[in-house]
């Protein structure tokens, strides 16, 4: 298994996890780009055939009651772009095909007892999720019963049948923009609604049905028949298109994709299927006559006119200028390359005709090459550092200058310490003044600077000297992340230091000792990143030392404060702050926040202790303290 692969199954393992509880970090759009490319490099991963959160099997486990779905709810095979279909549609050709919009938001089967509504149920693992029943009564678009709506209150024909219907919880733009507009989207807000104990805010959420199943024989005869029937019963159903041909589906996606702004609720493709209904198929994990056919990132062509080399500290990071294109409602004529790689991967030249989309439709990324007409001319990189002199490296991954001693990659790490330490009154226009009189080389000079000298400079004075020094002298006692972010090791920030940090590689002492294979198990990194790491904190350790040991700064597990030494991970709504108010009073006083459940964390924070989530359960089996809001902010007093 490479390294490449191993590190996708352990991102979509965390993400899947997020999805089935409702903490999304990223976009679906760059869930399926992680799902794909690990499809690219390893079709059989066992990992693409597994459905939903893991271990939700005991049946009476948790907050809500386990119960098993009467109808299997499985995962759809994917495809991102006309040819993956096509290929797909080669082996399926229908006389029709069946084109429904793909609704982004929760799964819930609702199950019949001989017509009456008696229970709803979460997607959970697929095969047994939780009983929400209470939460759904409150839902718009719920059926009690089963019965034909012929347009005469006395004549309606009732379905004596038991089974289930299934669809999909969703909350409208409309109720997202005036409510709800603290959370990442429409789909995340659904979740957490969905599933909150006491049921407040179920009344927000609308319920849209697209399939059904029974035990005593179905009242329709095929699919069209089945999304009739769904909605003569009163049912929410998504519109439904008849496609000849996949020139039609193609085109009919198009439009969709036009209008998909207009549409009230959060949609991310269509499902594609037969008329025909085959049960078979529809009990397979992953069923085979249907696609999910996701829509691509946005994304326009146009012609690269230029490249220019960014400079940060050691690194030269190449920028693609091209005709100026609309995605996402925005003017784009810039994208990052990444690094050499990427140019000779693509083929990249001055004239090349490329792809452009918008990541999550917020960043830009030169994502293929169309063609190389006649005419275009290579890309050129710089050969030497522009400072210093010395001849740059190649390796691939980036392009840099490795003379430690470079005054521009010196400049750099202390204005990158000023900023990780937020020592706001040390300006940047001071730092390179002090740096251009020669008077600063290093962080450790910064801490021999006196309010006499500073306030000898243009436009400084004694008080604001004073304020300068008095701003630095106040941030001396850092946390282990912040220090070692501080010396500015190539594209390693505070965040993915702490990552490293809450391994177990918690002193100064265990981080300048740790082997590439011991940063590479850390979730999130990888070989080349590893190594990046250990070369960078190796080269920057003496000076590390010489300003722990004189008691210049003081390094501490945390901050300092009431929470110093604890470190906690929050899941589920809080009441009183967003998740990101309540990490950032746990590291101003202290402790370190966690985004997921691992055996060094002191408190995992929940307002439903006695949910039967992932994380719960994973905390009880390592005798990890489970806490309330109000707990945790007792914690603080």
């Amino acid at each position: 298994m490479s390294g490449r692969t191993s590190e996708l199954e352990k991102l979509i393992k965390h993400h899947q996890d997020l999805y089935y509880n409702g903490e999304s970090e990223i976009s679906d759009a760059e869930f399926d780009a992680l799902w794909d490319e690990l499809k690219a490099l390893d079709p059989d991963n066992p990992i693409l055939k597994k459905v939903g959160a893991d271990g939700q099997t005991p049946e009476t486990e948790g907050n809500f009651a386990k119960v098993r779905h009467l109808i299997p709810m499985g995962s759809q095979e994917k495809a991102a772009n006309p040819e993956a279909f096509a290929e797909w549609a080669n082996k399926h050709v229908y006389d029709e095909y069946l084109v429904e919009y793909k609704l982004d938001g929760a799964s819930l089967e609702l199950q019949y007892e001989n017509g009456t509504f008696v229970r709803a149920v979460t997607r959970g693992d697929g095969v047994i999720g939780d009983d929400i029943t209470a939460n759904a009564l409150k839902m718009g678009g719920l059926v009690k019963t089963l019965q034909k709506n012929t347009g005469d209150l006395f004549n309606n024909e009732t379905y004596n049948l038991t089974g289930g219907v299934r669809g999909e919880v969703i909350m409208t733009h409309e109720v997202h923009d005036k409510f709800f507009s603290d959370k990442a989207n429409c789909r995340n807000a659904a979740n957490g609604l969905m599933k909150r104990k006491n049921g407040e805010g179920s009344e927000y959420l609308q319920i849209i049905c697209y399939d059904a199943h029974f035990t005593d024989g179905q009242p329709f005869a095929d699919e069209k028949g089945k999304m009739q029937w769904l909605k003569d019963c009163g049912f929410n159903v998504s519109p439904l298109v008849i496609c000849k041909s996949v020139q039609e589906v193609n085109d009919y996606r198009s439009h969709v994709m036009d209008i998909r702004a207009t549409i009230p609720y959060d949609i991310d493709g269509l499902v594609i299927k037969g008329n025909e209904i085959d049960e078979a198929d529809m009990a397979r994990n992953r069923p085979d006559k249907q696609i999910a056919y996701k829509f691509s990132l946005e994304e326009a062509v146009t012609v690269i006119r230029n490249v220019i080399w960014s400079e940060s500290g050691a690194t030269y990071t190449p920028i693609a200028e091209f005709d100026a294109v609309e995605l996402a409602g925005t003017t784009v004529q810039k994208a990052s390359l990444s690094n050499p790689n990427m140019i000779k991967k693509l083929d990249l030249h001055i004239g090349s005709h490329v792809v452009v989309t918008k990541r999550g439709e917020i960043i830009p990324k030169v994502e293929s090459l169309v063609q190389n007409p006649a005419g275009v001319t290579p890309i050129v990189q710089p050969v030497v550092c522009g400072v210093c002199g010395t001849k740059l490296v190649d390796d691939g991954t980036r392009l840099f200058c490795p003379n430690a001693g470079c005054p521009k990659r010196i400049l750099h790490q202390i204005q990158k310490w000023i900023n990780v330490l937020d020592v706001r009154d040390f300006g940047e226009n001071l730092i390179i003044r002090l740096f251009e009189l020669g008077r600063i080389r290093s962080i450790s000079d910064l801490y021999t600077l006196t309010v006499d000298e500073l306030a000898e400079l243009d436009r400084m004075g004694e008080k604001s000297a004073a304020k300068v020094i008095a701003s630095l002298n106040s941030h001396r006692d850092v946390t282990l992340a912040q220090f070692v972010a501080g010396f500015d090791i190539e594209g390693f920030g505070e965040v993915q230091i702490e990552k490293i940090v809450a391994s177990g590689l918690n002193t100064l002492e265990l981080l300048t000792a740790a082997t590439p294979e011991q940063i590479a198990a850390v979730y999130g990194f990888a070989d080349i990143s590893a190594g990046t790491f250990v070369e960078g904190i190796r080269a920057c350790s003496k000076e590390m030392f010489a300003l722990t040991s004189a008691g210049t700064i003081n390094v501490k597990a945390g901050a300092g404060g009431r929470l110093s030494g604890k470190s906690f991970c929050f899941t589920g709504e809080l009441v009183t702050m967003k998740r990101a108010d309540a990490e950032k009073l746990v590291k101003q006083n202290g402790g370190t926040a966690k985004s997921s459940v691992t055996k060094d964390l002191t408190y995992l924070v929940t307002n439903d202790t006695s949910s039967g989530s992932s994380k719960n359960r994973k905390a009880a089996e390592l005798g990890i303290s489970i806490i309330n809001e109000e707990t945790f902010l007792g914690l603080l007093k």
